[in-house]
């Protein structure tokens, strides 16, 4: 009689942590949006528990949803502000102007040889 008064108390102390722990688990990406101060934290915790209908198919998304935004950069997609991106266009020109440059001489140097090796004054690599 006392194993089976125990073996109900253990069922159901298991029965409660199982529960507890989907509802802690339900949790995390509301605890990180609201951390990271997200815009959307709201949605984010009814969807938790709306997920928790759903046998956590949806939490996820809520996951990368929450991870996504940092608080510094918004969502992350560009991580050079425009001052940056200012500098680096400049940049990118003068390599740009350089590299042409090199083509150019390349291509005079290769047409120089060309008719070196057409006059038969080239180098003879036999």
């Amino acid at each position: 009689m006392f194993l089976d008064y125990f073996a109900l108390i253990v069922m159901i102390v298991v029965f409660l942590i199982l529960v507890y722990a989907a509802i802690y688990i339900h949790d995390i990406p509301y605890e990180m949006a609201k951390k990271r101060n997200h815009p959307h934290q709201d949605a984010i915790h009814v969807g938790g528990w709306l997920s928790l209908l759903t046998l956590h198919a949806i939490w996820p998304f809520l996951w990368i949803w929450a991870s996504l935004y940092k608080p510094e950069i918004g969502y992350g997609f560009m991580t050079t502000h425009s001052d940056n991106i200012k500098t680096d266009t400049k940049d990118l020109e003068k390599t740009i102007k350089g590299l042409q440059e090199r083509v150019s001489q390349l291509e005079s140097r290769l047409a120089l040889e060309s008719t070196l090796i057409s006059r038969g004054i080239g180098d003879n690599h036999d």
